[in-house]
């Protein structure tokens, strides 16, 4: 009978080890579709479209990759650039851009956040986040300020956030 019950607890002491382990070497993320990307961006070039604004939309992924860029026909040259590193920029540094420009303003202790290539501290970059994950960000470049590129971008979440939180 000792034998029995010393076998069971070994058995049993091999068999959650692992998985123990497995569970503590990895973790699970979720990702936006393509389809998804496209759109958040399509809404939001919509409603800057609604707005009279000519804009770039991009849509990245949570570590920063671009999954999806649109142009209107009479959006600068420099917006899908711009679109795609605020879109980067919120989903690098996990904040909205707004957010970013106000805490690295000069005379700041992280003013030199700004000098970092690619960072792009102005109006414009939203977070996607659902559910309690974090999915990536949306940005937009053209309109006549960041507060209207960030309404632009919020019309883009309001598009995809139900499709997410299910």
């Amino acid at each position: 009978m000792k034998n029995a019950l010393a076998g069971l607890l070994a058995a049993a002491m091999l068999t959650s080890h692992p998985a123990a382990s497995a569970a503590d070497a990895s973790y699970a993320i979720r990702l936006m579709t393509p389809e998804t990307a496209l759109k958040a961006a399509s809404a939001a070039l919509a409603a800057c479209r609604a707005g009279g604004f000519q804009v770039a939309v991009a849509v990245v992924d949570r570590s920063g990759q671009i999954q999806v860029v649109l142009r209107d026909r009479f959006a600068g040259a420099h917006t899908p650039d711009t679109a795609v590193n605020k879109a980067w920029t919120a989903a690098s540094f996990k904040m909205n851009t707004t957010e970013l420009a106000k805490a690295t303003q000069s005379g700041t202790p992280s003013s030199g956040i700004r000098a970092i290539p690619r960072v792009a501290a102005i109006g414009g970059g939203l977070l996607i986040e659902a559910a309690g994950a974090p999915y990536g960000a949306i940005g937009i470049s053209g309109a006549p300020s960041g507060d209207q590129d960030d309404k632009c971008a919020r019309a883009g979440l309001d598009a995809i956030l139900d499709d997410l939180n299910m």
